[in-house]
């Protein structure tokens, strides 16, 4: 089964997103021994909008920025090297207890130690992304777009942002752009909007094309009972992950495809790694595989950019998970929090299992 995809479009992918900088001590060590960090500018709607804008596709960003501020100076360049167009306004300081954007500080752990991820949001611009800041008619009606990729982390930073995704998803939905939604539950930002942004989030789902979540997603935004895990492997639970996608299917008949990744840890620098879809009837399983890891952030957010890159070049189903299992592979080999191919054969030799030199 496949999506139909609008035709007249100037944009492939179109993701909201609040942008930041992560923060990484080097040669893997941790950040209370650090004194040496390498800075990038990072979300994880733009990790997974980076494999559409690395292979070609014309992605566009909707975003804030602080007024003057280097930081966003530095975003914005990694923004236009990585391919991709963004817009947005420019929201002043106020002073240094005012508006910044996010910091981001994390270890990429190594072996028997685990990573740890600070995340330090106070005061973050993206907060106050707003629907009035945007021309949704001419985004959607005039310059057009394929896919839409909203993500829960948007959808739950603010009252305002919780809109923002709301309204983004009914203009999407009225001009035939198609809605890609990864639950990315977070309990600190539902703390005390737990039923507003359950209302919130089901109607965003209601309206989805794609819905792509964890078991504690389908059932922490959504109210979906998840799978039974039992202490099982997680290889032995691919029934469970199954009986709960046809429950999510059941509850949002609007959706066409469903995904779920199936990650087990062994080390921080060896994870068995899986996923499955479900497409109209037909189920997609992958096994999970051993992969190495250099730095496991963003695995997941490259999954479901492989994904929809697979959707919008109109590919067979089978092969979308496969690309994606594929790109979230590669975006653990990256210091980066989103995998940057070269071309689509480094991701293919990466699902054959090729690692052999290229010359």
């Amino acid at each position: 089964m496949s999506l139909p995809l609008k035709k007249d479009f100037q944009y492939s992918l179109l993701v909201p997103t609040s942008m930041g900088v992560r923060i990484t001590p080097v040669n893997g060590q941790p950040v209370h021994t650090s004194n040496l960090y390498e800075m990038h500018a990072t979300s994880a709607e733009t990790n997974v909008a980076n494999i559409s804008s690395s292979l070609g596709l014309p992605v566009k960003v909707l975003t804030t920025f602080v007024k003057g501020s280097p930081i966003a100076q530095f975003i914005q360049s990694s923004l236009r090297s990585r391919n991709m167009t963004y817009e947005g306004p420019e929201v002043p300081q106020g002073g240094p207890w005012g508006y910044r954007h996010q910091f981001n500080i994390a270890d990429s752990g190594f072996g028997s130690r685990g990573p740890r991820v600070q995340n330090d949001r106070a005061g973050e611009v993206g907060r106050t992304l707003n629907v009035k800041d945007f021309d949704l008619e001419r985004i959607f009606g005039q310059e057009g777009v394929q896919i839409v990729h909203l993500s829960g982390l948007i959808g739950a930073l603010s009252p305002e942002t919780s809109n923002f995704c709301l309204e983004i998803a009914r203009y999407a939905k009225k001009y035939g752009t198609r809605i890609s939604f990864d639950l990315n539950y977070r309990a600190t930002f539902w703390k005390g909007r737990e039923k507003e942004l359950r209302e919130i989030f089901t109607e965003i789902a209601s309206l989805s094309d794609i819905l792509i979540g964890n078991e504690e997603d389908f059932q922490l935004c959504l109210g979906i009972k998840g799978p039974e895990a039992g202490g099982k492997a997680i290889g032995d639970q691919i029934e469970g992950f199954k009986e709960m996608i046809s429950r999510v299917k059941a509850a949002f008949p609007n959706a066409s495809v469903f995904a779920n990744t199936l990650r087990e840890v062994i080390s921080a620098n060896e994870h068995l790694w899986g996923a499955i879809m479900l497409e109209g009837e037909n189920w997609h399983v992958i096994e999970p595989r051993k992969i190495n890891v250099l730095d496991r952030i963003g695995g997941g957010d490259g999954f479901v950019g492989g994904l929809l890159y697979g959707i919008l070049k109109g590919w067979e189903p089978e092969k979308w998970p496969q690309f994606a299992w594929a790109t979230g592979a590669l975006a653990t080999t990256f210091l980066t929090d989103y995998a940057q191919p070269a071309d689509e054969e480094m991701v293919w030799s990466i699902w054959s299992g090729n690692a052999r030199v290229r010359r």
